[in-house]
């Protein structure tokens, strides 16, 4: 896609009003229906830990299905953008020091999240060669991210992605968001959508 075929069709997005502004900001569209797309996978792991607790096993395929959609499309994907383009533009800006400090905060989360999709991998690796403790870590590992990305959207969805729209006009929002669809075409969202909906049909 071109920068101004990009730039076209960030016009063409649906903007959603800026409950403090009144303004529009069309990469909270573009945003809203990734997380919602994380949520419906949050779900299905949720489902998936009540099970482990419940039943006292797991299949490590279905781990490597889940850190493969938060490492690709939650963490590289979103939050990718998000880093890449939102963030590198908004430290840019003489930002307040409530809205600087929850950006730090948000990009520490990211950090988090990461680290414990790692810790994820290694326990889910020690249970598939025998090691029947590393289960509890498992869970514990789950249990963290269940709770965690949640929390995390609702934060941004509620908190910083209103605040954030003072900081920019409409043709720098519109020039951020062809940004993410350029972002996008090195990434797989048909494929995420594909798994989260075939585990949602064998729920």
């Amino acid at each position: 896609m071109t920068q101004a075929a990009s730039i076209k069709a960030a016009n063409e997005v649906h903007s959603p009003k800026c409950s403090k502004c009144g303004a529009t900001m069309r990469i909270i569209s573009f945003v809203d229906k990734e997380h919602r797309l994380i949520e419906r996978m949050i779900s299905r792991i949720g489902d998936r830990l009540t099970s482990i607790e419940s039943g006292g096993t797991v299949d490590p395929l279905f781990i490597d299905t889940a850190v493969d959609f938060i490492r690709v499309y939650a963490d590289r994907t979103h939050h990718g953008k998000e880093e890449d383009i939102l963030f590198r533009d908004l430290d840019k800006r003489a930002l307040s020091d409530e809205d600087r400090r929850l950006m730090n905060e948000l990009i520490e989360e990211h950090t988090f999240g990461r680290r414990t999709t790692q810790e994820l991998v290694a326990a889910n690796d020690r249970y598939r060669n025998g090691e029947d403790a590393a289960l509890r870590d498992i869970a514990e590992k789950l249990r963290f991210l269940t709770s965690f990305y949640p929390r995390h959207i609702e934060k941004e969805d509620k908190t910083f992605f209103p605040a954030a729209r003072r900081y920019f006009t409409d043709e720098e929002d519109s020039a951020m968001l062809a940004e993410f669809y350029d972002f996008d075409k090195t990434m797989i969202h048909r494929k995420h959508t594909w798994v989260v909906e075939k585990l949602e049909s064998r729920a």
